[in-house]
């Protein structure tokens, strides 16, 4: 279970400014890590993060875990999704700290509002996820942002929690996938079609003429009385 210090609030007023900065050089994190439970560990150590420096303010984009496309903007938070997560935003009056938040991710449901309020989310997820891959954060104390890594990878979800608004998934669309984002063997079919297709456009051989070539080249080696004059590659 982790153990987060306190921050002191007026400590943290004094230090704002409009250019990011660091926390505090007397700030500490004080956590001990429960073999049980890793991910609550990192979890807290994003939420001291995310409170005490503006690593994750406007103009970190990249490091903001909110992609909100193939989903619905509700009247209470939004949603989108890629094939392989969910993310969900949730405002939240400004200030609140992660310390007011409840979220409970489990495999087959999702809770997630403020300690002592009605739920903002409370239901039975669409598809299960994987509850040690999916963690949720504060964003600029105003925002609750929430990760869930799905189980089935190769699917579209047509509403955040069972029996919820859906959307139309025929006009879901994935994001562009990255070569290095391809397993081996696919990574390799790809490189080589795309190396064959440059060459065709230059006029030069192609992946299968070059090894034909290399090949005629060693079997002339091998055998130095044949005649290949009239010889054609296919």
């Amino acid at each position: 279970m982790a153990i987060l210090s306190e921050f002191n609030e007026d400590q943290e007023n004094n230090n704002c400014c409009s250019c990011p900065h660091p926390p505090p050089s007397g700030l500490s994190f004080n956590g001990v890590l429960d073999s049980s439970n890793p991910m609550g560990f990192l979890e807290s150590a994003l939420n001291f993060v995310s409170q005490n420096s503006d690593m994750f303010k406007k103009g970190s984009a990249e490091r903001k875990i909110s992609s909100l496309a193939n989903g619905l903007d509700m009247e209470t938070h939004s949603w989108g999704q890629s094939l392989q997560e969910v993310t969900i935003n949730i405002p939240v009056p400004q200030g609140t700290k992660s310390r007011d938040v409840l979220c409970e991710i489990k495999m087959k449901s999702l809770k997630v509002g403020l300690k002592g309020q009605t739920p903002i989310i409370e239901g039975e997820l669409f598809e299960s996820v994987k509850p040690n891959d999916s963690y949720w954060m504060m964003e600029d104390q105003k925002v609750i942002s929430v990760l869930l890594t799905k189980c089935d990878k190769m699917t579209w979800w047509k509403s955040l929690v069972k029996g919820g608004p859906e959307i139309d998934t025929q006009k879901a669309e994935p994001e562009p996938s990255k070569l290095s984002d391809l397993e081996g063997e696919t990574r390799s079919a790809v490189e080589k079609m795309m190396f064959d297709q440059r060459q065709k456009q230059m006029g030069l051989p192609t992946s299968q003429e070059i090894e034909n070539q290399e090949m005629m080249k060693k079997f002339m080696a091998r055998n130095p009385n044949f005649d290949f004059s009239n010889a054609k590659m296919m």
